[in-house]
């Protein structure tokens, strides 16, 4: 997506936000709970689980609350009960938006999702309306400025098995991963010594819609922070194809 790892920068830095006020850590805790509850408490026999290990400590969550987060799962102690649900609908200008849902309380979400897209002037679809638009992806992201180190880690990244790397922002490379082979990629990176802002399996549009007017760009991503902050919105993802220059005009 053109301005996407623009975006995936300025995401980065919300995160860093979020986390003081509690709310990353609350996502990942679920995301660990619900992972151990269907793999396992073993990471190393638990892709999904060791995945979401990674992004705790990435996030710099203490190890007690991961392990409680595994336990939770495993049934070792009590927690509430979460289950996933995926929620699709429409954002101004008419971009698909898919979410990654994590709840205990479904009519309760439901209905505050919906109140969150109507206020920022979208609407809740069906099941099945956008999500055939998405694929799943390894997405890795990394900071790395300009000049022989920026060209040496998207050739690592390719030989490693990488599908495709954006490199459209001048600080971060995106790279896009068939989803089995995004440990690898991001191992082999790491082992490089390059180190990995993010990496996960999203679900990538599979083409874009562009918005090139300020006032709807803004609208789009006013509505994606107030989806994100809602705490059983594990993630948002949007066929939105919002140039680098536009993003430079918001306040956000």
């Amino acid at each position: 997506m053109s301005g996407h790892s623009k975006w995936a920068n300025i995401k980065n830095r919300k995160a860093k936000v979020d986390e003081k006020r509690g709310r990353l850590f609350t996502k990942i805790g679920r995301e660990i709970i619900i992972a151990a509850r269907m793999g396992g408490g073993d990471p190393e026999g638990n892709m999904r689980l060791k995945a979401a290990i990674a992004k705790a400590k990435a996030a710099n969550m203490p190890n007690e609350n991961i392990q409680r987060a595994i336990m939770r799962g495993t049934g070792e102690l009590e927690g509430a009960a979460y289950e996933e649900i995926t929620y699709e609908g429409y954002g101004p200008g008419g971009v698909a938006m898919l979410l990654n849902i994590a709840t205990d309380n479904r009519n309760r979400t439901a209905s505050e999702i919906r109140y969150i897209f109507s206020r920022g002037g979208g609407n809740l679809g069906e099941s099945g309306c956008v999500a055939w638009m998405f694929n799943p992806k390894g997405v890795i992201t990394v900071e790395v400025p300009a000049g022989d180190k920026r060209e040496e880690v998207i050739l690592q990244a390719i030989e490693a098995g990488a599908e495709d790397v954006d490199d459209g922002d001048d600080e971060v490379l995106e790279i896009k991963t068939a989803p089995g082979d995004l440990d690898a990629v991001r191992e082999a990176l790491e082992a490089s010594g390059v180190t990995i802002n993010s990496a996960e399996v999203e679900m990538v549009p599979q083409t874009t819609v562009t918005i090139d007017d300020p006032e709807t760009a803004g609208k789009v991503m006013r509505l994606i922070e107030r989806l994100e902050d809602h705490d059983d919105v594990q993630a948002v993802y949007t066929n939105a194809d919002i140039p680098a220059a536009i993003i430079d005009q918001l306040d956000i």
